[in-house]
Parts: structure tokens; sequence; C-alpha cells
């Protein structure tokens, strides 16, 4: 199914007083709800609410019982250098420069540990914290939210 035939049956929906409506396919599953206004969108059209589901194929064993109980994650006393807002994070100053920081590194408070670009302006993340870096763990080039972790870092 494709984007024109979802949105031909919303329309018909619009049409008719069909106010909920759902089809599966083999590896396909989409329901669409008609319900009330958008919360604060001021106008008189309905709000639709799609909700992908995923497929599983028939092929895959059954979800393992209560006695297979997974590992504990190690546990780690890494404090995190998280993202002070919402942009592009890049690890380095320019495409062709070394990047702020590696693995194994010591860093001060002060020390720059990456870039955050949001709306145009190149933001310097400091460390804020002593500490060696054990992990990089957001993505280069890649969009961060606010929150999110950039870096491990073991306090010293």
């Amino acid at each position: 199914m494709d984007l024109k035939e979802i949105k031909a049956i919303i329309d018909l929906m619009k049409k008719s007083s069909v106010t909920e409506f759902e089809l599966e396919q083999k590896e396909f599953k989409i329901k669409l709800k008609r319900g009330g206004n958008h919360p604060g969108d001021g106008d008189d059209s309905s709000f639709y609410s799609a909700r992908p589901v995923m497929a599983v194929p028939a092929s895959l064993p059954p979800p393992p019982g209560p006695s297979a109980a997974l590992p504990a994650p190690p546990v780690s006393n890494d404090a995190e250098i998280k993202s002070p807002m919402i942009g592009t994070f890049y690890r380095t100053p320019a495409p062709d420069a070394a990047p702020y920081v590696e693995v194994g590194v010591e860093v001060g408070p002060d020390t720059v540990v990456c870039i955050i670009e949001a709306m145009k302006v190149m933001n310097e993340i400091k460390a804020e914290t002593r500490g060696i870096i054990t992990a990089i763990v957001a993505e280069n080039s890649k969009p961060v939210e606010f929150g999110q972790p950039l870096f491990r870092i073991r306090p010293l």
C-alpha cells in the first residue's frame, strides 16, 4: 500500500461517517481512527492518527520463557557528557581536522570535547568535569537531542 492509497482512504473517511479503518495484509498493517479536532489547531477538520505495526515473520522461534533470563548489563561508574541542546554533533572543528577527543584521553572541565551546530551557530561543548573519555556515544555529523549522551567519562 502506498501513500496515495492511504490518502484516498482518508478522503473516503472524511466524506462518510466511517470513524475507524483497519487493514492487515501479509507484512503490512494500518489502522486509521478519526476522532475530534487535533488539540490546538483551531480548525474543524478531523484528526487522524496512524500507528505503524512491525511485521514479524512466522518462521521466528517463540519468545524465550521466564527461565531464559537475560544477563544483567555490566555496572559502570562512568558519567555521561550530555548534549545541552538540539543540533548536529561534530567531533572535529573542521572536516579535515583531528577530533577534539578520543577514547582514553584525559580531559578537564574546560576541555572542548565537540561542537554542536544549532541554527548555523557552532557551539563548543566542554567536558565540565575532570576524567578520562571511555566511550564516544554520538555519531559524527548526526543530529542529537537535548540530554542525549555524547560521551562516557570516568571521573578522576
